[in-house]
């Protein structure tokens, strides 16, 4: 009877733990639910109450998105007006609510958060193109049980998973091009999960744990200000024990005066005829709180950005408190900003990009977009600011170059700029304008893994003669295109094919580029080759050197440009499978062993690891 008695008048605490819910796909009636433990097929209602939850990770969750997004879009240059216009339009007008930019910071959010996106495609009447997109929120949407073949053919949509009573889901077509009978379609993407079947999960995954204890933390620290009395002390009454109703009575009336972050400060006074009887108040003291609370939020902070690939705190505007002042950090910021940039951002942007092209395709617009990026502080200014305030060395001193030797040294009076311009000059004077009359533009594609020494219009020429002789069509009289030419048009009358590149990116602020964008001409790859060694470019080189390959490096450091490779097929053949033959001699170009720096050809040096500098 004693024991049951003791236990009436001890209130016991339950110490729980709690770690980050598993997801599960499981297989329902109509969907696939996308499950988390006591998130009953709401997994992604964990993920965003995780967002709001831990200071860290929205800030990093915050960044990122913006990053992705971009300061905006851009067309590329093209002479194809119509085109223009109609993607000019789109970009405006996706829909009737906002502009594609701002569509595109949803995407972006979206795809941080949970991994992946949806839009709602809407056909035009004629069912002939896309009249708009929209975007819908990821976790509003489930898959649909695949059909016989293994494939999705659509998605359902709740305002609320929770509730689907009162939030019946609706039934979406998956967005599929070949079957246009429904004028409503759902596009959902992502980037692959392993172990996911139907789903795309964030990349952060891993740090989930640590971010709850992030939010723990916050709400332990919140309670703790507003209930001072929880957990901090222990208060006896050596005054007999009263009634239950009794301890209730005096538990609320010492929370309504001495709790919360109003009460502190407050003087508690207690009155007694015997200094036997008065209340013992014990504080319940945590031995170096202070020191585990600041080594648990550092190893909160290093965790949940190891988990989201932040090397720098920096970037997401936390700062060590022995750091210094934000000019003590520019260049651990600019470093930090570069490596995210090239390892993370650009792998959501290519996606984005990926969705957005199979969009325009279908409207007939075969113009690039590209993404015009965030920059860093340290870097907000563009080179024609620097050039006013700065000299040469100083500019070069700042984008990290070494400085130029004094032969190269530029100066007000004859200088190697004019010797520059007329190296680069005589290349651009190698450039050709193609006859449209006899030539036909078959495919306009961004260069991609292609090998400096392969020769692309030769492996063309190869290729269809094989062609030729298995259907019985050879011509012995026709001499090979691998012979020696010059760029002389006369050269190349008999041939099939033309493969010419071009100089492709946004307008160029260094000479180099400039000039090329504003020639807007054709190149033949060899010529491309030929120029690294003529010095055309110098000091803006991996290292700051002179002789470079213009293929792989474009115009250099922190350069935005690229190539795009043009096949034109003569009007005056008829050539059979042009399609199976360029597409064999694309996946050759790659090589059978790529080399390791082949894919620094298909990008602009800006997006290269240290933007394209050798140290």
């Amino acid at each position: 009877m004693a024991t049951k008695k003791i236990k009436k008048q001890i209130s016991s605490i339950e110490l729980k733990s709690q770690t980050a819910p598993t997801f599960t796909e499981k297989r329902g009636a109509d969907w696939i639910e996308y499950s988390g433990e006591e998130f009953h097929n709401n997994y992604p209602s964990f993920l965003l109450d995780l967002y709001y939850s831990s200071a860290t990770h929205a800030a990093v969750i915050n960044t990122t998105a913006e990053l992705i997004a971009g300061e905006d879009i851009e067309i590329a240059d093209t002479d194809n007006i119509e085109d223009k216009i109609k993607l000019s339009n789109f970009c405006k007008n996706p829909n009737s609510k906002e502009t594609l930019h701002e569509l595109i910071k949803k995407l972006a959010f979206d795809f941080k958060l949970q991994g992946g996106y949806c839009l709602n495609i809407i056909w035009s009447q004629d069912r002939q193109t896309i009249s708009e997109i929209h975007h819908v929120s990821m976790e509003r949407v489930r898959v649909g049980i695949p059909n016989a073949l293994g494939k999705t053919d659509c998605y359902y949509v709740s305002a609320d998973w929770s509730n689907t009573r009162e939030n019946e889901p609706v039934k979406i077509p998956a967005f599929d091009p070949n079957n246009r009978t429904s004028p409503s379609q759902l596009l959902y993407a992502g980037k692959y999960s392993p172990g996911m079947d139907a789903y795309y999960l964030p990349d952060y995954l891993a740090g989930n744990n640590w971010m709850l204890i992030d939010a723990e933390i916050a709400q332990w620290h919140l309670a703790n200000v507003q209930n001072s009395f929880s957990g901090t002390m222990v208060v006896s009454m050596a005054n007999g024990i009263p009634s239950e109703r009794e301890r209730l009575e005096i538990e609320k009336s010492l929370n309504n005066k001495f709790t919360g972050s109003a009460n502190a400060g407050k003087v508690i006074l207690t009155f007694s005829d015997d200094n036997t009887r008065t209340p013992e108040i014990t504080p319940i003291q945590m031995p170096n709180a202070d020191k585990q609370y600041e080594t648990l939020q550092k190893l909160i902070q290093a965790n949940v950005l190891t988990a989201h690939r932040i090397t720098s705190p920096l970037l997401v505007g936390i700062r060590d408190s022995g750091g210094g002042g934000l000019g003590n950090n520019a260049q651990e910021m600019t470093e930090a900003f570069d490596l995210y940039l090239n390892s993370v951002v650009i792998g959501y942007q290519k996606q984005i990009l990926k969705t957005l092209s199979k969009i325009l395709s279908i409207n007939d617009i075969d113009l690039p977009l590209t993404f015009i990026q965030a920059k860093p502080v340290s870097n907000k200014f563009t080179i024609d600011d620097l050039r006013s305030v700065m000299t040469t060395s100083e500019i070069r001193e700042e984008l990290g170059l070494p400085e130029l030797e004094e032969t190269e040294e530029t100066s007000d009076d004859e200088t190697s700029l004019s010797k520059v311009n007329k190296d680069l000059q005589n290349f651009i004077n190698l450039g050709e304008e193609i006859d449209e009359d006899k030539w036909e533009l078959y495919s306009d594609t961004e260069v991609e893994d292609e090998l400096e020494d392969f020769n692309f219009e030769a492996h063309l020429h190869t290729l269809t003669r094989v062609e030729l002789v298995s259907t019985g069509q050879a011509n012995p009289e026709s001499r090979s295109p691998e012979g020696d030419k010059t760029s002389k048009q006369e050269d190349y009358k008999d041939d099939l094919y033309r493969v010419r590149y071009t100089y492709y990116g946004p307008g160029g602020e260094r000479d180099f580029c400039s000039a090329m964008k504003s020639a807007n001409k054709v190149y033949r790859k060899e010529d491309i080759i030929a120029m690294g060694s003529a010095g055309v470019n110098p000091g803006f080189g991996p290292g700051g050197s002179k002789n470079y390959s213009i293929w792989k490096y474009k115009g250099g450091v922190n350069c935005y440009h690229s190539w795009r490779r043009k096949i034109y097929v003569s009007k005056n053949d008829t050539i059979s499978n042009v399609d199976k033959i360029i597409s064999t001699t694309e996946a050759r170009s790659r090589g059978v062993n790529v080399a390791s720096d082949s894919p620094l050809v298909a990008t602009p040096p800006i997006y290269m690891p240290n933007q394209g500098r050798k140290n």
